[in-house]
């Protein structure tokens, strides 16, 4: 393990810092806990994975909190600061993902209306209120993160990137279930902040519509338009606001959060070797920022025992697997708000018709603190009114507002705390019928017995085909049929969302509503709807807002089901007709581009055919190169593949175009092949061309496309998914140079078998980690990524002993 020794020294002195303040003998049974201290003994296995033990879960939660704290102090400072609306006050205006003023008004927004300290309320029973359990361990986690910092110091931080900030201070329980909220609205309200923000009636002055992106939306624009704002009683702002983005939210494939997705398999007892469960995790997020992911292993005895990963800043594990079960998660396609159509008042347009009665919406001026921004925002019984230029207009007849279930789920984490205890599938779907928590994502998961599950059982408003058919009105059918957004009728009280009589809210469908599949093959879903988890049972008739069925799947799906068949026929070079580990990873990390198998051959015809053809700016453009260089592509995204680059700028140049078209009877193979008489598909090979000036178009992929790690670029294997890489890369060109960071992609990765001896199998973090980059865990597992490496399980004693880097150290501090 790189730096073992030093990181031994310092791990020495923490442990020495760290029991100044623990208990070593202490009563038992968890009031005696909570009187006595928090107390948790984390061992480091190699590439710095913490497993932590801890006698009841916030002494869990604080040695989370202290060991994140350690290795990502700066990515959970600043989500703090973003939930505490403090982002332009410590950032500036302009946020790398988009408007940190945008940002700070919807957050102090939450704060002004206390929607989480309203929603900690309740009956303590992890549905309508949070448990005590997770209670606790977001106050360990809390009070870990906090030791850290008060025995480092702020200006003693080793991470350059926050060391000394006036904004690294101590956080609060409330900071955590903030942090938690928002990523559950995160598909929802927060994907409209800036339609919620820029929402202004018209009496009063036309809406503020700068150009922009949404807030907090990596991968969109974020230009600006100069100009005043609008009077003070009309919502008076400091600085400049992005408009919402009509393209994003209407025309939008799916209700998936921008720039996150996922494959999984779950792998029953027909498919492995053993006849055990075996499951892949390959979820796609962010590279930088604060939705990396963090490796851990939690364990309060007899109590939770789960390994896996979750996103850095929370206190238990999303994805993982326990001794009998594991589980993974894909983003699913079911949209996660519904639009409501107002009628207004006439001559008030801040009044609506219900049932023939006016309604008085509320408007509150919300001001945030050291920005100077203020905003006036109107809200309604549905919720927020949202402006969407050109789309959803407001004007004096009509305006909009959403209803965004999700806004009231602070249930998530103690259904992760179920999930991780649940030792079945059969269990695992009790949990997910009673509970419903999850915001955006489908469950994959395989058990120790053999049985593979599906289920979209995340948080979708309560749009029944009955209830669409009643209260969408007319000019709005399409835009449900082809996206499934719906825009109910919001003066008429029957149009409600309602309450199915088995859902665990009102508001939202109910289990039987939802898709779920159970199979002893298989079950995988790579960011498409429902409709083939497993194409030998296609699930049907599910209201529209959850997905589509019958339409045209993308090509990293159909390459995802591909992989899995040609694996049970023993057609994919590797031995054997079945599963193991070993053979789950080198499928998961083959790196085959699926439209490259289908339409190279036949692109190759055409340039040979048509050595020059025009760019899309009329300019003559020689393929002769371009041409060798796809010629002689081995059709993946490997390191050494040559050629790869320009093929994936050749779809996104949209040169992909198909003679044939799509058959849902062949849902998986077709469309196939290429419109090689499309005068568009020379076309975009020229753009690509042009676009890969400097570059030798026959260059090798791990010489274009690399992850900076200090002064190393690191070579990064994988693709986009346009062209159909199941293993995902995503970047930027950058002109002359070629793909120098990984923006999103493959994160975590878990190959995990559930044998009679316990779960084995392989994982890694294709990032590290660390973001730290004086962390000896910032780059190691990057680099073992590189070369299609791994990490292994170590969920047992005798696997985690087994570790040679193996460190151990207490922490804990008396409770106030």
């Amino acid at each position: 393990m790189p730096h073992s020794r030093p990181w031994r020294r310092r791990l020495a002195a923490i442990t020495a810092l760290a029991l100044l303040a623990v208990t070593l003998t202490v009563p038992t049974g968890p009031a005696a806990a909570r009187a006595s201290g928090y107390q948790a003994l984390i061992r480091r296995a190699s590439y710095g994975v913490p497993h932590i033990t801890a006698r009841d879960f916030g002494s869990l939660g604080f040695g989370v909190g202290y060991a994140q704290a350690e290795d990502n102090i700066c990515l959970i400072a600043e989500n703090v600061a973003t939930v505490r609306a403090q982002r332009t006050r410590w950032f500036g205006p302009t946020g790398e993902d988009g408007s940190n003023i945008t940002s700070d008004l919807f957050h102090q927004k939450a704060i002004d209306d206390r929607t989480v300290e309203r929603l900690l309320t309740g009956p303590r029973d992890g549905i309508h209120a949070p448990s005590q359990e997770v209670r606790d361990q977001v106050r360990g986690f809390a009070a870990g993160y906090n030791a850290y910092l008060r025995r480092t110091g702020p200006a003693r931080l080793t991470d350059p990137a926050c060391a000394g900030r006036p904004w690294v201070r101590p956080i609060t329980e409330l900071d955590i279930w903030r942090i938690h909220w928002a990523t559950m609205v995160r598909a929802g309200s927060a994907a409209l902040a800036d339609g919620i923000i820029a929402a202004a009636p018209p009496a009063v002055g036309p809406p503020h519509q700068p150009a922009g992106s949404s807030a907090r939306q990596p991968g969109q624009s974020t230009r600006k338009q100069t100009g005043a704002a609008g009077p003070e009683q009309a919502g008076e702002i400091s600085g400049q606001l992005p408009a919402p983005k009509a393209t994003a939210v209407v025309k939008a494939r799916d209700g998936a959060p921008a720039g996150l997705g996922s494959n999984a398999y779950g792998l029953g007892s027909d498919a492995t070797v053993s006849g055990a469960g075996m499951l892949l995790a390959n979820p796609h997020f962010p590279w930088d920022g604060p939705e990396r992911f963090y490796r851990m292993h939690l364990k309060v005895p007899g109590r939770y025992d789960v390994e896996g990963a979750a996103l850095v800043g929370d206190p238990l594990v999303e994805i993982g697997h326990n001794g009998r079960l594991a589980w993974s998660h894909t983003v699913s396609t079911a949209r996660r708000f519904v639009w409501q159509k107002l009628t207004l008042v006439p001559g008030d347009p801040t009044s609506y018709l219900h049932d023939g009665k006016p309604r008085k919406m509320t408007a509150r001026t919300v001001a945030v603190n050291g920005s100077g921004a203020r905003r006036t925002l109107y809200d309604t019984h549905f919720g927020p009114v949202v402006l969407v230029p050109g789309v959803f207009d407001w004007t004096a007849d009509t305006a909009y507002a959403i209803s965004d279930p999700n806004a009231a789920n602070l249930r998530a984490l103690d259904g992760w705390l179920a999930m991780g205890r649940a030792q079945t599938i059969r269990e695992l779907r009790a949990e997910l019928d009673r509970r419903q928590f999850l915001p955006w994502v489908n469950v994959i998961a395989a058990d120790r017995f053999g049985a593979a599950l599906y289920a979209d059982h995340s948080v979708v408003p309560r749009v029944t085909d009955r209830l669409a058919a009643a209260c969408i009105p007319p000019a709005w059918r399409d835009l449900y049929a082809t996206t499934g957004q719906a825009v109910l009728d919001g003066s008429r009280s029957r149009c409600a969302l309602g309450r199915d009589p088995d859902a665990a809210v009102p508001g939202i469908l109910g289990p039987a509503h939802l898709p779920v599949l159970v199979r002893r093959d298989y079950v995988t879903n790579s960011n498409d709807s429902y409709w083939l988890a497993n194409p030998a049972r296609p699930l049907t008739g599910f209201p529209r807002v959850i997905g589509d069925e019958r339409t045209e799947r993308s090509l990293r799906t159909r390459l995802g089901v591909d992989q899995v068949r040609r694996r049970l026929a023993g057609s994919d070079g590797l031995p054997g007709t079945r599963f193991t580990v070993d053979r789950l990873w080198a499928v998961t990390l083959g790196n085959r581009t699926y439209a490259g198998e289908l339409v190279r051959d036949d692109l190759v015809k055409v340039c040979t055919k048509h050595p020059v053809a025009a760019a899309s700016d009329g300019t003559s453009t020689d393929l002769t190169a371009a041409c060798k260089a796809l010629g002689g592509w081995d059709l993946r995204v490997d390191l050494d593949s040559r050629g790869a680059h320009l093929f994936s700028e050749f779809t996104l140049a949209g040169g992909l175009r198909f003679a044939d078209r799509f058959d849902p009877a062949a849902p998986l193979t077709t469309p196939r092949r290429l419109a090689a008489d499309d005068p568009e598909v020379r076309t975009a090979l020229a753009d690509a061309v042009r676009r890969l000036a400097g570059i030798p178009l026959d260059a090798r992929l791990g010489d274009l496309q690399t992850e900076p790690r200090g002064d190393r670029r690191i070579p990064i294997h994988g693709g986009r998914p346009e062209p159909g890489a199941f293993n995902m890369a995503v970047d930027m060109l950058v002109p002359g140079v070629g793909y120098p960071k990984v923006r999103h992609g493959t994160s975590y990765l878990m190959a995990v078998e559930l044998g009679p001896d316990g779960p084995s199998g392989r994982q890694l973090l294709t990032y590290s980690q660390s973001a730290n980059p004086n962390s000896p865990w910032y780059a190691d597992q990057t680099t073992l990524y590189s070369r299609k490496g791994w990490d292994t399980i170590k969920y047992t004693e005798r696997q985690l002993r087994a570790d040679p880097n193996l460190v151990s150290y207490r922490v804990g501090e008396r409770r106030a």
